[in-house]
């Protein structure tokens, strides 16, 4: 599995965002209602995923310093797998809400649309957080390149005769 790139992460929330406000715009200019206000739970459940992942993650990272003795090789597996996946979960909300900021930011004259605005902004920085959880905790997740030697066992011996 190759590491996510930040890139491809902007990449991801710019597109969705641009999509996002421009699927509102449409709904909102044939008389549809915008949508309803973003509830604070959704930047706590963001920020909950987040921690949960940092925490999952800080296992890997003991076992890889040698702090923590044992660790299952599928929870290990299963941690970096989540930490992609938040990543692309992150990104993924971070370009619909902010579409969503985007566009009753543009209709500032509508009343109320700036404290909507503000709550998909905070959801917006809850998802950037989940991101920024997930790609640190996939970094947490490398395995080191193997040594020439690994460790304990007794170095190659030459068995050429000529080399003497």
């Amino acid at each position: 599995m190759s590491a996510t790139r930040v890139r491809t992460l902007v990449l991801v929330a710019a597109g969705v965002a641009v999509v996002t406000w421009w699927v509102m715009r449409m709904v909102v200019g044939r008389g549809a209602a915008t949508p309803p206000d973003v509830p604070w739970l959704v930047l706590a459940v963001e920020l909950v995923i987040a921690a949960v992942v940092l925490s999952m993650g800080w296992a890997v990272r003991q076992y890889q310093r040698g702090r923590r003795p044992l660790l299952d090789p599928v929870r290990a597996a299963r941690t970096a797998v989540l930490a992609k996946a938040s990543c692309y979960t992150g990104a993924l909300l971070t370009g619909w809400y902010g579409g969503q900021a985007l566009s009753l930011l543009t209709d500032a004259d509508v009343p109320g649309s700036t404290t909507r605005a503000a709550a998909a902004g905070l959801a917006v920085l809850g998802a950037v957080a989940l991101a920024v959880a997930g790609l640190v905790v996939e970094h947490w997740c490398r395995i080191p390149p193997p040594d020439a030697d690994p460790p304990g066992l007794p170095r190659a011996v030459d068995l050429d005769p000529s080399a003497g």
